[in-house]
């Protein structure tokens, strides 16, 4: 397959990864307030942040890491997900947004770090995982 069309697709993969991790985690999450008498909604837009930005990193490193990805991209995947995480959280925690602003800015954030840290990687993102595996 064409690197560039790899690339894509691996993205790709990984924002489905995401999107997995923010409806089963996020689900059992919502589980667990709902036993404890009370919702994910009605957390902390801080809270709700973190919680998300735990569900789509958990997510992602797993798909990594079944992908054969090693340690070190693993950590740098989390980093660009965590990090605008965290940012989105002070803006939360200092009343600067409120909660769904505070989320919609983690996910504005974070996908591009996320391209970011693929594009610095290229070689690693742009080819089959057997390929990457082997070389």
């Amino acid at each position: 397959m064409h690197s560039k069309r790899r690339f894509v697709l691996h993205f790709g993969e990984m924002v489905l990864a995401m999107v997995v991790g923010m409806v089963v985690l996020g689900g059992i999450a919502e589980l667990a307030f709902l036993a404890g008498g009370s919702s994910l909604s009605d957390a902390s837009g801080t809270a709700q942040v973190m919680i998300m930005g735990f569900d789509m990193t958990v997510a992602m490193v797993a798909w990594m890491s079944y992908r054969g990805h090693d340690t070190a991209r693993n950590a740098e995947m989390a980093g660009s997900m965590i990090v605008p995480s965290l940012a989105a959280a002070g803006l939360a925690a200092t009343g600067s947004l409120d909660a769904d602003g505070a989320l919609a800015i983690q996910h504005v954030v974070m996908i591009p770090a996320m391209l970011g840290v693929m594009l610095w990687r290229y070689d690693d993102y742009a080819h089959g995982h057997a390929q990457r595996a082997s070389r």
